[in-house]
């Protein structure tokens, strides 16, 4: 039997068998649920594509199993040393065979250009994404769009929510603007809590993330203007842009005129192409 198509035991079975326990440090909620795994695989490479998938925090390999009977090359990424050698036992032979290289590496230290140099393509970027650093993780993803094919996370859902968020909607931030800017975002689907070792607090959802075809550059006036929009969400962009990148009241509204946005709406309105097509004109401007 090939370790792709192993069955595994159940987090909390495979935790006492390794001796080890969760690490509430570390943010480990192992998803119980082997068909929600073939789901999120599923998800990684539609309509039977293969290449390559880098995988943030592998875990017991829950999600490994399905991503190697659809990809011909998985970097498992895991920060734990003690999931580590087991990782290598259990996918054994797909090590062997070099279908599978497993790094005991931080998630948001990887160098993804350098992992996907020479690999086959389509590139994928996945994993279940502890809470405390969804945000360096994202944030990574961003800047690595034009690697990847798509990326499918694990997520916490509010975060979730966050990303697929419109102009006006309340969940619309930052977060929505800088990953919008960059993808097309799905949520693809829940998942509740109880489908995971040990229980968190909350449910979480599935979110998959496609380059856009027209992406938009963050550039410096871009981030200046998005984190001055949101950083007092009650402002008006006239207040809350009056001092970005040192441009005076004057210019700063014949470049609002120019891009066909009012002074007197508020950051939470504007969308991502209101963004971009402002910041455009300030980076020109300055």
């Amino acid at each position: 039997m090939t370790d792709s198509a192993r069955e595994s035991p159940s987090p909390k079975a495979h935790l006492l068998a390794l001796g080890l326990k969760a690490k509430r440090h570390f943010g480990q909620n192992f998803l119980a649920d082997a068909g929600l795994c073939e789901k999120i695989a599923q998800l990684c490479a539609p309509a039977g594509a293969s290449g390559s998938v880098v995988e943030l925090g592998a875990g017991l390999g829950a999600l490994t199993r399905p991503l190697l009977a659809k990809s011909q090359r998985v970097f498992a990424v895991e920060r734990d040393r003690d999931l580590v050698p087991a990782l290598r036992t259990e996918f054994a032979s797909a090590i062997e065979s070099g279908q599978l290289l497993v790094l005991e590496a931080d998630a948001k230290a990887i160098v993804l250009h350098e992992l996907f140099r020479d690999q086959p393509e389509p590139h994928v970027l996945c994993g279940n994404l502890p809470y405390q650093i969804t945000g360096p993780l994202l944030e990574l993803t961003v800047n690595s769009a034009k690697l990847l094919a798509r990326a499918v996370f694990l997520i916490q859902l509010e975060v979730a929510l966050r990303l697929v968020a419109r102009a006006d909607d309340a969940n619309y931030g930052a977060l929505s603007v800088f990953t919008q800017a960059a993808f097309d975002v799905e949520r693809a689907f829940v998942i509740r809590r109880g489908a995971f070792y040990p229980q968190p607090g909350v449910d979480s959802a599935v979110v998959v993330l496609t380059p856009r075809a027209e992406s938009f550059a963050e550039t410096r006036a871009f981030r200046a203007l998005v984190h001055a929009a949101f950083g007092q969400r009650r402002k008006k962009l006239r207040n809350a842009w009056s001092s970005v990148l040192g441009l005076s009241h004057e210019r700063l509204a014949a470049l609002a005129a120019e891009a066909r946005i009012e002074l007197d709406r508020r950051g939470e309105t504007l969308s991502v192409e209101e963004f971009a097509r402002m910041a455009t004109l300030v980076e020109s401007a300055t």
